[in-house]
């Protein structure tokens, strides 16, 4: 049977583990590396379709749990799938609420069967199981869909971090560990990252024989084992030997530092199968992102850029803007000069100023959310297409030159 995606690597680095390619759907194609904007219950906040697809976006996420809640997955299959819901053409990915059996722990439990949520709408019990992720997903109708996983905190918990008390929390509510520890009340994380490995290698083998669309749908799996690089490996071993067109890194940026995130990167992604795309699940900043790439992942999502843009924070290449800060009342700059989005580039009467947008977001305007994410959705798009000529050019030095960010998560522009 054919299967409905293909990948081409068009170019690799040959000072790192870089690749530019194209991956094909049913849908169309995009280019590789590649960033998703995040358009959760169905919709990019705030932005229309075709608005997103002018800042360079060739595929979307949407997430699984959030349509099932509302406004169900048999509703969306009914008016012809989520493409068509939401008017959108292009490729779309949707996640299968594995992360939000970590995000949303303090509502919900988790067993060897599955997740128990509640629900978020309405307060109702909802069970999500691995079967149940991939029927909801094959109503929908994504292009590609991710396999249901259990994705355990990537560090320690119940070590003192003062800035991450949700960690400690969450532990206390895992339900994941042996009757003996619960017994203690004692939280052992090698054992939870264990369980979470062998629950997540399970979890797969089931979705691959409940999808009932493979002609149309590809199904890729996720590799867990925290910030334990023994346990990726294992991880990546037995799920990268799954039969499946695409692989995902999970259960970064859960907490650890930016120099985890590139230390698990670095190792995980030379494991995963070479000749199919590979993905690194909710991670965002560029200085990630840059290192990601330079590993040899291929695509990434994040909320950052609609998430910072609705609260007045811009991002540029040498670091993010406050426009609510009181040195924007008067500036008459664009957010980035050179920009080429809708916000920066000038117009009959010029370009929207800093100060028009900090007066926007004061008298709390629609116009200043809409504006400032569009910039920065285009922000991450140019960023990840000069990436993409940089894996050909091998002008690293160029590239760092023009985005100061990725080396240095600089906190103001």
């Amino acid at each position: 049977m054919a299967r409905p995606l293909s990948f081409e690597i068009k170019a690799r680095s040959t000072t790192c583990n870089a690749r530019r390619g194209v991956v094909t759907t049913l849908h169309g194609s995009f280019n590789t590396p590649a960033f998703m904007p995040v358009g959760t219950k169905g919709t990019v906040k705030g932005i229309l379709p075709a608005l997103v697809e002018a800042t360079g976006a060739e595929i979307l996420l949407n997430n699984t749990y959030h349509l099932l809640l509302r406004p169900g997955p048999e509703l969306v299959s009914q008016m012809g799938g989520v493409h068509k819901f939401m008017n959108w053409h292009r490729p779309i990915l949707t996640d299968s609420g594995g992360y939000q059996a970590y995000s949303l722990s303090e509502t919900n439990s988790i067993d060897d069967d599955g997740v128990t949520f509640k629900s978020i709408v309405d307060g109702s019990t909802v069970r999500l199981t691995p079967e149940r992720a991939i029927e909801v997903q094959n109503l929908l109708g994504p292009d590609i869909m991710m396999a249901l996983d259990d994705c355990p905190p990537s560090i320690d918990p119940t070590v003192e971090r003062p800035t991450q008390p949700r960690l400690a929390a969450a532990a206390r509510r895992d339900s994941s560990l042996s009757e003996r520890s619960r017994k203690k009340k004692t939280y052992d994380h090698v054992a939870r990252l264990d369980i979470a490995n062998e629950r997540t290698v399970r979890w797969l083998e089931r979705c691959i024989r409940a999808h009932r669309r493979p002609d149309e749908q590809s199904l890729f799996g996720i590799v867990q084992g925290g910030t334990d690089l023994q346990r990726r490996s294992w991880s990546a071993e037995r799920i990268g030997a799954l039969d499946c067109p695409g692989f995902a890194i999970g259960g970064v940026a859960v907490g650890e530092s930016a120099e985890d995130i590139a230390k698990i990167v670095r190792h995980t992604a030379p494991l995963l199968p070479p000749d199919k795309p590979r993905y690194l699940m909710g991670v965002g900043y560029e200085r990630d992102l840059y290192e990601a790439v330079r590993a040899g992942v291929d695509m990434f999502d994040c909320v950052l850029p609609t998430r910072n843009g609705r609260n007045a924070n811009a991002f540029t290449s040498k670091g993010q803007l406050r426009l609510r800060n009181a040195a924007c009342t008067n500036d008459p700059r664009p957010i980035e000069p050179g920009c080429d989005c809708e916000a920066c580039r000038p117009g009959p009467n010029g370009h929207f100023t800093r100060a028009y947008l900090r007066h926007l977001f004061m008298a709390d305007e629609m116009l200043g959310p809409i504006l400032v994410t569009i910039h920065n959705l285009r922000h991450f798009q140019r960023f990840m297409a000069d990436l993409r000529e940089t894996i050909a050019t091998e002008q690293w030095d160029v590239f760092v030159a023009k985005w100061p960010v990725a080396k240095d998560r600089a906190p103001e522009a």
